[in-house]
């Protein structure tokens, strides 16, 4: 069986408590500590010897994701039921198995009781994602698992976790197919049509955690000027495009980001010139447009990625909101984001408050946003909440 880890006095309480993490700084002793491997799947113990998780465990802050607070090996029936678990959620929101849309997020981390897994599904293939060694030292059993499960559903598996992983794990990991292999890249989001960069792109290809409110956005997008700024791979421009808004306009400082979104605007929406795309810098994009757009999308990457950034991100934002807010239409809507883990609904709003107040602008909620149901909150994992969005109209 597993070598055994155990923990200090007391530090068991957030395992009661169905937390997934266990730190560093809550263990005592681990059997055979000096030839442990990181990635090995280990059995944790109270102070006093009593069984309370089985897990992956690593070197660094966050020591031991937990695979499981019952006492089980992790084999390939585990692995076939975790999916199973996970794509039965699917089914039951109805995003899987949609005739509307084949691109959907299987397996969302803890949300899905697979702490350091991320498999995202584009048409027939799967990209699988590890932020875990566990995860990845369990890859190819994933994999077989996975096929097993998804049948039909799925005929390739693209494993993406090269900027993902520890980098002092020193792991040589390359990206490729593990299963299959396949050209086409092109996913269905509700109907719209998207090439996926999977090779390369951000995340695994696609930021399928904006597919709700991409189509609230298509609901207000009517007869306005739309400015998408951050744009990555249109998303948010494509689906102003369907709801007819007057022209829309995309940002991102990446060239190759402006190319994909030109590519996607092409493969629904051919010849159509409503739309054009700028790489440029945010501010100074920002700086030179004001007062021209009556509906504005702010979806910035990540501004802070460890509590030690949160400060300075927190300043990001409010800077950036304020641009948003000097720079909108009277009547105006704005549909502001942050996918920073760290920054809470509340630290968000009070940056975007800030900004409001700021830039001298009577504001009024209209909508809070947040990731969709594929990217599931476990109860117990509350960290999981990382995508907060406000809909604001501003005068």
């Amino acid at each position: 069986m597993y070598r055994k880890v155990y923990l200090k006095q007391g530090k068991e309480e957030s395992l009661k408590r169905f937390h997934p993490w266990i730190f560093s700084g809550a263990i005592q002793a681990v059997e055979g500590k000096d030839d442990i491997e990181e990635g090995e799947t280990v059995r944790v113990l109270t102070f006093g010897g009593e069984f309370i998780a089985v897990g992956h465990y690593q070197i660094g802050s966050i020591a031991i994701r937990v695979l499981s607070f019952d006492d089980v090996e992790i084999d390939e029936s585990f692995w076939e039921n975790r999916i199973l678990s996970a794509l039965q959620v699917r089914i039951s929101i109805g995003i899987a198995d949609n005739l509307q849309n084949d691109t959907y997020r299987l397996i969302h981390g803890e949300g899905d009781n697979l702490p350091g897994l991320i498999v995202d599904c584009y048409g027939k293939t799967a990209v699988m994602q590890a932020h875990s060694v566990g995860m990845h030292v369990a890859r190819m059993a994933v994999c077989h698992a996975l096929v097993k499960v998804m049948g039909a559903r799925i005929e390739h598996v693209y494993y993406k976790s090269d900027t993902t992983l520890p980098f002092k794990a020193e792991l040589g990991q390359e990206n490729g197919f593990i299963f299959g292999g396949s050209d086409d890249n092109i996913g269905k989001e509700n109907d719209l049509l998207f090439h996926v960069d999977w090779l390369k792109g951000q995340k695994t290809g696609f930021f399928i955690d904006q597919r709700d409110n991409r189509s609230l956005l298509e609901k207000y997008a009517r007869g306005r000027s739309v400015l998408n700024m951050f744009c990555y791979t249109g998303g948010f421009s494509v689906y102003a495009m369907r709801g007819q808004a007057a022209l829309v306009h995309s940002v991102d400082s990446s060239a190759k980001a402006i190319e994909l979104t030109n590519r996607n605007i092409a493969l629904n929406f051919p010849d159509d010139s409503r739309h054009e795309a700028f790489c440029e810098d945010a501010f100074k994009f920002l700086d030179a447009n004001e007062n021209k757009y009556d509906l504005i999308v702010l979806d910035p990457p990540a501004f802070a990625k460890h509590r030690s950034a949160l400060h300075n991100a927190l300043k990001g934002y409010t800077r950036l909101n304020i641009k948003g807010f000097s720079c909108i239409k009277s009547g105006g809507i704005l549909f502001t984001f942050s996918c920073s883990q760290i920054v809470t609904k509340e630290h968000f709003r009070n940056a975007v408050f800030t900004a409001a107040a700021q830039a001298g602008r009577k504001v009024r909620i209209l909508h809070q946003l947040h990731q969709p149901a594929d990217h599931p909150i476990n109860i117990y994992h509350p960290e999981g909440e990382y995508l907060k969005g406000l809909v604001l109209y501003v005068e």
